[in-house]
C-alpha cells in the first residue's frame, strides 16, 4: 500500500491531516475476494455495487471512427455511479469509528449521492439527512424522501453565502445533531478511492488495457481523480480530459491555466465561475477546488453547452436506446470531441453516471425544454441520423 496525505475536516472545530492508503497496481490486479458472499452465493447490498457493464456507443463509434465506450453506472443498486461513493464513504467512516450504530449521515448533495446514501445507509441501519440546492430535480428529491431521508432544500447560492449554501448548512447540522457524521464527499478522498480501486480497474480489465483516452465531468471530482490517477499510473500516455458545462466553465478554466486561477477565500480555495446555469445537476456544483480535484491528473479541460447536452441525450436515446441523464450526455459529448481531436482508430472511455428516469421533469419534459429554449434539434432526434453537426467545436477555455 502507498499513502497520500490529505487535509480534511475531522471534527467540527479543526482540520487535520491524515494518511490515506491507496492500493498499489499489483494489489488491484489480485483476484477479487469472495469475503462478502455466503455459501449460497448471496451478497449484501453494498457488495452488489460495481462490476457494471461497459457499453459501446455503436452509432457514435461509426460516425467518429473511434471505439467509444461508456461505463453503464446506472446498473448500480440505486441507479447511479454515486453508489460507489456512498459505499466507500460509509465503510471508511465505519472503519475509523466516525459513525455509530443507529447514527445519522448528514451530507450536502446535488442529488444522486443523497439517493445513494439514503439507500445504502438504510441497509446499514443509519438515518440520513440531506441538504441540496433548489435546482435539484424533483424526481431525485422524491426518491430520497421515499427512502426515508430527511431533506432540506436550500436556495441556489454561492459558497460565500454561509447562511444558506447547502454545503455550509450540512456542516452546521452535523455539528448540532447527536450521533451524526458528515462524510463531506467533496474533500473526503474515500470518494476518489472508490474509483481508483473500483471503477478504473474494472474498465482496465474490460478493455484489456487498450485505452487511449478518458473523459468525464466533475462535481466533487472524485471520479476524475480516482480514474486519472489509475490510468496515468498504468499508462502515462492515456489522455485525460475534464468536460465542463460552458455556462459555468469553472474547472476547465482552472485546469487549462495550470491550476493557477484559484484564490483563498474564507479558508476555501475558490475559482472564478461563469454566471450561467447548467442543466447538468451536480456538475460544477461548487466554485471551489475540492481535495479530490487536487488529487487528479488532468491533461486538458473542455466545454459543451446546455443545447449540446440536450441534443446528445436525445441522440443516444433515439439511435442506441441509451436513456441517460444530462451529466452522462455531457460526458459522451466529451468523448466525441476527444475522438475528433485524436482521430480515427482510438479507444475512448467515458461514464454514464445515471439514467434518464431521474430527469422527467426537465431534460425529458417538452414543456420545460420549450420554456428554457432547449428543444432538441432535428439532427439529434432523427432515428438513423448520420450527422453530428449538433456537437460544437472543440475549445480549451482559459477564462470564464
Amino acid at each position: 500500500m502507498r499513502s497520500i496525505s490529505v487535509l480534511r475536516r475531522h471534527t467540527s472545530k479543526s482540520f487535520v491531516t491524515r494518511s490515506f492508503s491507496l492500493s498499489t497496481t499489483a494489489e488491484l490486479n489480485a483476484p477479487e475476494s469472495p469475503d462478502d458472499s455466503t455459501s449460497t452465493g448471496s451478497v449484501d447490498l453494498l457488495a452488489s455495487v460495481g462490476n457494471t457493464p461497459l457499453l459501446e456507443l455503436t452509432t457514435l463509434s461509426k460516425l467518429t471512427g473511434c471505439k467509444l465506450l461508456a461505463k453503464a453506472e446506472y446498473a448500480n443498486p440505486s441507479g447511479s455511479i454515486k453508489d460507489r461513493v456512498a459505499k466507500s464513504l460509509i465503510l471508511d467512516a465505519e472503519d475509523r469509528g466516525l459513525i455509530k450504530p443507529g447514527g445519522t449521515i448528514i451530507e450536502a448533495t446535488g442529488g444522486s449521492t443523497g439517493v445513494s446514501l439514503a439507500l445504502l445507509g438504510a441497509s446499514r441501519g443509519y438515518k440520513t439527512l440531506l441538504t441540496m440546492p433548489d435546482i435539484t430535480a424533483k424526481e431525485k428529491v422524491q426518491m430520497m424522501k421515499t427512502m426515508g431521508a430527511q431533506v432540506h432544500i436550500l436556495p441556489t447560492t454561492s459558497m460565500s453565502d454561509k447562511e444558506n449554501h447547502f454545503f455550509h448548512v450540512a456542516q452546521r447540522l452535523a455539528e448540532t445533531t447527536p450521533n451524526a457524521y458528515c462524510p463531506n464527499q467533496f474533500d473526503n478522498v474515500a470518494n476518489m478511492k472508490a474509483h481508483y480501486e473500483g471503477t478504473a480497474p474494472e474498465i482496465w480489465r474490460q478493455v484489456h488495457g487498450e485505452i487511449d483516452g478518458f473523459v468525464t465531468s466533475a462535481g466533487t471530482s472524485g471520479t476524475i481523480a480516482g480514474m486519472s490517477r489509475f490510468f496515468k499510473e498504468k499508462n502515462p500516455d492515456v489522455k485525460v480530459w475534464l468536460i465542463d458545462p460552458e455556462e459555468t466553465a469553472a474547472m476547465s478554466v482552472f485546469i487549462n491555466n495550470d491550476r493557477s486561477t484559484s484564490t483563498i477565500e474564507d479558508g476555501f480555495e475558490v475559482v472564478p465561475m461563469a454566471q450561467g446555469s447548467t442543466i447538468a445537476e451536480g456538475v460544477a456544483a461548487l466554485s471551489r477546488v475540492t481535495q479530490n480535484l487536487r488529487e487528479s491528473i488532468v491533461d486538458q479541460g473542455i466545454t459543451a453547452t446546455n443545447q449540446e447536452i440536450v441534443d446528445m441525450a436525445y441522440f443516444l436515446l433515439r439511435n442506441d436506446g441509451i436513456f441517460v441523464g444530462p451529466s452522462s450526455a455531457l460526458n459522451v459529448l466529451g468523448a466525441v470531441k476527444m475522438a475528433r481531436e485524436l482521430g480515427p482508430g482510438h479507444t475512448i472511455v467515458t461514464i454514464l453516471a445515471d439514467a434518464g428516469v431521474r430527469y422527467g421533469s426537465k431534460l425529458y419534459n417538452e414543456d420545460w425544454l420549450k420554456e428554457n429554449n432547449l428543444l432538441p434539434q432535428e439532427a439529434a432526434t432523427k432515428k438513423g441520423s448520420e450527422s453530428l453537426h449538433f456537437v460544437g467545436d472543440l475549445t480549451f477555455p482559459t477564462n470564464v
